[in-house]
């Protein structure tokens, strides 16, 4: 075979199953007798021979082994009995499935865990007065949505003027960072223009209008370049908003700048560079919303939208400082946003304080008829509503051990300060990173045409833990190792849903790995917001480690702030915000900014 384009797209692998609509007979075979059921193994044979050493070689991969006899028998009718179902591999490929095509079996938690949710809709702000506006632009930008937009209502402050704060801001600061793909600054601009007039007349949208914000740039935007943070899609322009963009216009928010995203959301490098964390320039900001999580902590934006499908939420907002809430799966639709994988994949807002997720959340929230994964659901929030009560969850073992930190502990003690319960639970000593096998099949499968046409090749990173190994060593995958792994995931939910009977909430150390999965692969909700600040003496990477480009080191060590994650049952966003706030307004941690911005 002349290339590895070739070697993918036609070697027989020990994967894929039999459907259930059973070929015809091949030609020249002697006709059936009328009402003979089509057989298995009958179809005209397809793709290049194989022999019983195909087989031996593929057994060290897929690691089963076979007699002679049965690699002989395997051998003898691959290509009448498998070869002519992997029809997307062996070829001819006779239909293009366009990226807007989820697979026809959709994740729902929902069902294994049982009815969720608040029983009403209700969202309560604070009443906080936002005090005087600030004389300095700087103490205006870092401000959190709920003071900005208050100062908005009140007429304080004009979208225009804290438009232009932002913009200076991206133009001043970006390069240290690398936060920022696209400025939008024409759309931006026009607006807030509206939005001061729509203001002026008495037509008040709500708490986001008027506010710059900034997206992931995995979110579409009409004419605007949409490229994903790789090489191949750097010139992609969609011809629409994806429905949270479209959202958020109706809301009145300004659309600021398209924020960076490890390529393909992995990690924290796209074609740009690398995203540096505003609190120490010498790391990553981790990923993969990476732009998203460094420009909110940096005040280049008023708020952002991010993303999640193992922690590219949680990650970026324990490294930056800022809260990122993690929707409950199905609650927040995709449409027009970028697949990695259809049943993992969330949207969700970074922010400055939690109030702003969740006053963001509610307005991107409900379903959209592109994304079927996509529910109603209601959201029952109140600011400063009391927590006497409620039963919090913690794994008793993970707050003595790394990555756990004195912050964590902390944490815990504030619960009972607060009038909540701690309540020790546990779960199974089970195989969680398992569950990859699901990631890792559903985003090759979202990205074969890149890795088949070889344009993998022009990603930055490609280093054996980014996308473009991955999505090769995924194709050696087996249908069986992907069902397994599915029912795995069922048996987890389950496992969650008995937690959440006992609990009302997890406080989970945030970078904790089983967690970071679990939570991701089940659909429950989340909230990471700072608690604290610890002493690093080395730069944190998402990467594995590389002997040969060692991390920078600090002496003396250098201080950065360090968040906790609440989890909470399905679609009930409302409590942990609830309980967030609580915590945040305790720990009184969240003013203080990356010097040098």
């Amino acid at each position: 075979m002349s290339s590895r384009r070739e070697f993918l797209v036609r070697a027989p692998l020990l994967l894929g199953a039999a459907a259930a609509c059973r070929p015809a007979s091949a030609p020249g075979a002697q006709e059936a007798a009328p009402g003979t059921p089509p057989a298995f193994g009958a179809a005209p044979p397809v793709g290049p021979e194989v022999s019983a050493k195909t087989f031996a070689e593929a057994e060290k991969l897929m690691q089963v082994t076979l007699t002679d006899a049965e690699r002989a028998q395997a051998a003898g009718n691959w290509q009448k009995s498998m070869a002519p179902y992997l029809e997307r591999r062996a070829g001819p490929r006779k239909l293009a499935i366009e990226d807007a095509v989820a697979p026809a079996t959709v994740w729902n938690p929902a069902a294994i865990a049982g009815p969720s949710g608040p029983a009403r809709d209700r969202f309560v702000r604070s009443q906080d007065d936002p005090g005087p506006l600030p004389t300095s632009d700087a103490d205006i930008a870092f401000a959190p949505v709920t003071k900005l937009s208050r100062w908005i209502e009140r007429k304080q402050l004009t979208s225009e003027r804290l438009t232009g704060i932002y913009l200076d801001r991206i133009a001043k600061f970006d390069s240290k960072l690398r936060a920022v793909i696209t400025v939008t600054r024409d759309l931006a601009l026009a607006q807030a223009r509206a939005a001061d007039k729509e203001i002026a007349a008495g037509h008040y949208r709500g708490p986001l209008h008027g506010i710059p914000w900034g997206g992931k740039d995995l979110l579409d935007t009409a004419g605007i370049p949409t490229t994903w943070g790789a090489e191949p899609f750097r010139n992609r322009v969609p011809a629409t908003d994806a429905a949270v963009v479209r959202r958020l216009h109706e809301a009145g928010a300004v659309l600021i700048a398209k924020l960076s995203l490890g390529a393909l959301a992995l990690n924290d490098i796209w074609f740009g560079g690398q995203t540096m964390n505003p609190w120490v320039l010498e790391e990553g900001s981790s990923g993969s919303s990476a732009g998203p999580g460094a420009a909110t902590a940096a005040a280049l934006v008023g708020f952002s939208i991010g993303s999640e499908t193992g922690g590219s939420i949680i990650g970026p907002s324990m490294r930056c400082g800022v809260t990122g809430l993690r929707p409950t799966y199905g609650r927040v639709p995709r449409t027009g946003a970028m697949t990695l994988c259809w049943s993992l994949d969330k949207l969700g807002p970074m922010t400055r304080s939690v109030e702003d997720g969740m006053l963001v959340l509610q307005a991107i929230s409900g379903p959209d008829q592109g994304d079927a994964a996509s529910v109603p659901s209601r959201l029952d929030f109140e600011a400063g509503g009391s927590v006497a009560g409620l039963k919090v969850g913690y794994f008793p073992g993970w707050m003595k051990e790394a990555p756990a930190t004195e912050v964590d502990r902390a944490a815990l003690a504030a619960v009972g300060a607060l009038g909540m319960k701690p309540v020790e639970v546990k779960l199974p000593d089970w195989p969680y990173g398992s569950l990859n096998v699901v990631l890792f099949g559903e985003a090759a499968a979202a990205f074969e045409e890149l890795t088949l046409s070889g344009n993998d090749d022009q990603l930055k990173a490609q280093v054996s833990d980014a996308w473009p190994n991955l999505f090769r060593q995924a194709r050696f995958l087996s249908a069986v190792d992907f069902v397994q792994a599915d029912r795995l995931r069922r048996k987890v939910a389950a496992e969650m849903a008995r937690i959440f009977l006992e609990v009302d909430l997890l406080l989970v150390p945030s970078m904790r790995d089983e967690m970071l999965t679990v939570g991701n692969f089940t659909g429950h909700p989340s909230i990471t917001f700072r608690a604290g600040f610890i002493d690093i003496v080395r730069a944190r990477t998402d990467w594995a480690p590389d002997p040969a480009h060692p991390l920078p080191e600090f002496s003396p060590a250098r201080r950065v702030p360090y968040g906790v994650t609440l989890m909470g049952r399905l679609f009930e966003e409302g409590v942990v915000g609830r309980a967030a706030v609580a915590m945040e307004r305790k720990f009184a941690v969240t003013e203080q900014r990356p010097a040098g911005f």
